[in-house]
């Protein structure tokens, strides 16, 4: 997938709305997801760029994702 514009250099993406957090690098992330998302402009993303500093900010793992990363 493509990374969107202003998160390339970006791993997890959050949704705002929800306290989601989306991998950007996972082969089952959905496009569309990602797509609406930056459309909503509803998003964060986390400095250091890490699913522990998503958690820490109480967002969890997107539950599409076919394992847990790390």
């Amino acid at each position: 997938m493509e990374r969107p514009t202003r998160y390339e250099h970006h791993r997890f993406v959050g949704d705002k709305r929800i306290q989601v957090v989306y991998d950007l690098d996972a082969d089952d992330v959905d496009p569309e997801i990602i797509e609406e998302l930056m459309d909503s402009e509803q998003y964060l993303g986390f400095g250091p760029d890490t699913l522990a500093e998503a958690r820490n900010r109480g967002y969890r793992l997107w539950r599409g994702h076919a394992a847990a990363v790390e």
